[in-house]
């Protein structure tokens, strides 16, 4: 065979790949969906916190629980958005239920990034009538200008002849309701002839997850508590008075408050403690 002829048949299987091999779901309780070639690949360790280290979400985190208890049992469950103020514990809020309600082993995470919404079809093939229950969850998720990746989320949540398989949930997060950028759909209401069906095309998507989960920036009581927890887990010692002082000068540097700060701070606090935080 020519080198010709080898490039022009490597064209060919990029452009039509053999199928992907029925997945292991033994090997893993969670998985990174891949592309280019199509692949579920096992994640051997998780990275996730206790759910009782999440303060400040209690709300979210019971109903996510229920939720999630509810799909891991084969009862009825939602789709659900976890959107807001960014830091506050959204995704490591999705990893943690999803540890907390595994009570049979036969629920698996899947992890699906937003550039590869378009493949989700393909994947939703493998997971159609599997033994196991499926959350399928994209982090970060948000669409721009021109982008129309969200109508293949659109189709699987909501449509299409076959339907989302009964054995899988979508879990999103974002900072944004409707997962598009404000200055988006104003701009569909200033120039559309029929702007009310523009925008609606534009926010349907967020409409079709039966649960929204709404994240606000937290008080300072509840930024103090999320770090008092972290210390009270790993063993760190500090005084309530030096633990108050150093956190809030903490978080005045960043120039915000969040759990994600909060465990920033543990962390320097750590490692001025020479403690590991494994």
């Amino acid at each position: 065979m020519s080198k010709a002829t080898k490039r022009i048949a490597a064209a060919l299987e990029r452009m039509a790949p053999p199928p992907v091999s029925t997945p292991d779901f033994a090997a893993s309780t969670a998985f990174v969906w891949e592309v280019e070639p199509d692949n579920l690949r096992p994640v051997p360790k998780i990275s996730r916190v206790d759910i009782g280290l999440l303060h400040g979400v209690d709300r979210a985190r019971d109903t996510l629980l229920t939720n999630t208890r509810h799909f891991a049992r084969g009862f009825g469950a939602n789709n659900v958005l976890l959107w807001g103020a960014r830091g506050m514990g959204k995704s490591s809020l999705v990893k943690a239920v999803h540890a907390a309600a595994d009570e049979f082993g036969t629920l698996k995470l899947i992890e699906i990034h937003r550039e590869d919404l378009p493949s989700i079809g393909r994947l939703l093939t493998h997971l159609r009538g599997a033994k196991a229950q499926f959350l399928l969850f994209c982090d970060d998720l948000s669409f721009e200008h021109d982008d129309a990746h969200y109508k293949s989320l659109k189709a699987v949540l909501d449509g299409g002849i076959e339907g989302r398989p009964e054995n899988v949930l979508i879990y999103a997060t974002s900072n944004r309701r409707h997962l598009m950028p404000r200055d988006m759909i104003d701009n569909e209401r200033s120039t559309a002839i029929n702007p009310g069906e523009a925008v609606e095309e534009k926010v349907s998507l967020s409409d079709r997850f039966g649960l929204w989960l709404g994240f606000h920036p937290c008080s300072q009581d509840q930024y103090l508590a999320m770090i008092r927890g972290y210390c009270a887990h790993y063993g760190l010692e500090i005084s309530d008075e030096d633990l108050r002082a150093e956190a809030i000068e903490w978080q005045q540097t960043r120039g915000a408050r969040s759990g994600r700060v909060a465990w920033q701070y543990v962390q320097d606090l750590a490692g001025r403690r020479g403690q590991s935080l494994s």
